[in-house]
């Protein structure tokens, strides 16, 4: 999901939103031991974030997340 810039969001009733927070959105998977960690748009951000990946190899085979960092 991407986000909108608005000045004073119309929400229904019972409905809650939350700021969006500057951040990296990014997908990792874990296949044969192998962590990936990429943009929305492809880029390779294992480099960039060593400790996530470092994290990730722990998780199970064949597991793919999808959050913002």
């Amino acid at each position: 999901m991407l986000t909108d810039t608005v000045h004073s969001p119309v929400l229904p009733p019972k409905s809650v939103a939350e700021p969006k927070w500057d951040g990296f959105r990014a997908l990792v998977s874990v296949e044969a031991g192998q962590v990936v960690l990429r943009s929305r748009r492809g880029t390779e951000m294992g480099p960039s974030f060593p400790e996530v990946v470092a994290g990730a190899v722990q998780l199970p085979d064949m597991t793919a997340l999808d959050g913002v960092m």
